[in-house]
């Protein structure tokens, strides 16, 4: 995709998202992306020769290849929203196979999907496509609705079916997240031990975080934290929503911020507040992927691209987009993921 098919997607923003230069954190601080991150980041770390080859498998697979960035297709949304919300739109995909299919038509690096998902396909498939199995859910069909992750299968169980990578949700903030903390971390730590990759979706969940009818469950301070937690048992790369406002700690008066966090760190503009979000990875060194969001049909490749140039220019690693691309046709998702894709193959989208 060129620059001006960019701008052109990107309409009354493009000046906005593309011409912004961001003086909070500078670029000069970040671990970028690129074609020897895995050489330049992981080899440094306690991360073992297997895991390093899983990295790899990630990072080298798909149009985005070699370049440092991910385009993961995840569909895990069968459990946590229901088959039928998810499906409905597009029934193929009730069949699995096509999930699988979706991902590697589209050119993504790898697929996130349930045990069920993969295992069905994991014989056909395995060698074809990285898999990342994602390890627990919200059930969301007792009744009452509860919001709380739990675990399905086994580590072993996504290792024996070929996965490269496990990936798991923590609900920070929530009242079970120390037990998730706990069980998410020893998981964490199996995978590694077998050599699989991880993929930590980091969100944050208490009704307590809505403040005088403003949500701060995506505000740029919290969910940075959450990052931070994050990172610190050792998920190798954080999926974290786009940042939409700030100063959720400032809202809630709970935990502990800085001054400077709010004026030196950050600013309104959403590359910035992206950009924290990247600092609490370890400055980039964990890549983060933030999600693509729901599907809202006309609208959303455009959006797509924005939230891509906004990760891309803050410094992030790609994106992690599903609801967008499986609840359309098979091949105007193709086209979608393709798109996003495209911001970053195209070298005239630089870090900010």
């Amino acid at each position: 995709m060129s620059q001006t098919n960019v701008a052109q997607l990107l309409g009354k923003d493009a000046e906005y998202l593309l011409g912004h230069e961001c003086k909070t954190i500078s670029k000069e601080s970040i671990h970028l992306p690129g074609e020897d991150f895995i050489d330049r980041v992981f080899s440094q770390t306690n991360r073992s020769p297997q895991v390093l080859r899983s990295l790899q498998s990630l990072y080298g697979n798909g149009r985005l290849a070699n370049t440092g960035y991910l385009s993961i297709l995840p569909v895990d949304q069968g459990i946590e929203h229901s088959a039928g919300s998810s499906f409905a739109p597009n029934p193929i995909y009730f069949d699995p196979e096509n999930i699988i299919k979706l991902a590697i038509d589209g050119g993504c690096n790898a697929v996130a999907s349930t045990y069920g998902v993969l295992a069905m396909n994991s014989r056909k498939y395995a060698h074809k496509i990285p898999f990342v199995v994602k390890i627990n859910h919200n059930e969301f069909l007792s009744y009452p609705n509860t919001y709380n992750q739990i675990m399905f299968g086994s580590v072993r169980d996504a290792w024996n079916l070929g996965a490269a990578a496990v990936g798991a949700t923590i609900y920070f903030g929530s009242e079970d997240s120390s037990r998730q903390i706990i069980e998410v971390a020893q998981a964490f730590e199996e995978a590694h031990s077998l050599g699989m990759a991880t993929i930590l979706w980091c969100y944050t969940r208490n009704s307590g975080f809505k403040v005088d009818g403003i949500d701060y469950h995506t505000s740029a301070d919290l969910s940075s934290q959450a990052n931070h937690l994050g990172v610190t048992i050792q998920a190798d790369i954080i999926k974290q929503k786009m940042p939409t406002n700030n100063g959720g700690y400032l809202a809630t008066k709970h935990g502990k911020t800085h001054d400077k966090v709010y004026s030196e760190l950050t600013t309104n503009h959403p590359i910035d507040l992206t950009r924290y979000q990247v600092a609490n990875c370890y400055m980039g060194r964990a890549g983060l992927i933030n999600s693509g969001g729901e599907s809202k049909g006309q609208g959303d490749i455009e959006e797509a691209v924005s939230t891509a140039v906004i990760n891309k220019r803050a410094g992030g690693s790609g994106l992690i987009l599903g609801r967008k691309a499986f609840q359309k046709p098979f091949a105007e998702g193709v086209q979608l993921l393709n798109s996003v894709q495209d911001v970053y193959l195209d070298n005239l989208v630089t870090i900010a």
